[in-house]
């Protein structure tokens, strides 16, 4: 048996038998999906896009703005 497959038999089977495990695994994937996507959509608006109308003025605001000091 190959080393892979006893790798993926051994998660497979934990896996499988995991009663409380994939309740939390559900948890952990419904937090990501809110923290990236319902976050993103109401608090990251796109900044750039509203202030620049061309990539060549977005990339000179970005420039200035990481090599300028505060």
């Amino acid at each position: 048996m190959s080393v892979v497959r006893k790798i993926y038999r051994f998660y497979y089977e934990g896996f499988r038998q995991m009663t409380v495990g994939k309740t939390l695994w559900l948890i952990i994937f419904i937090k990501l999906f809110v923290m990236f996507a319902i976050f993103r959509l109401f608090f990251f608006h796109d900044f750039l896009d509203s202030r620049f109308s061309s990539e060549k003025e977005k990339s000179d605001y970005v420039i200035e703005q990481l090599i300028t000091k505060p």
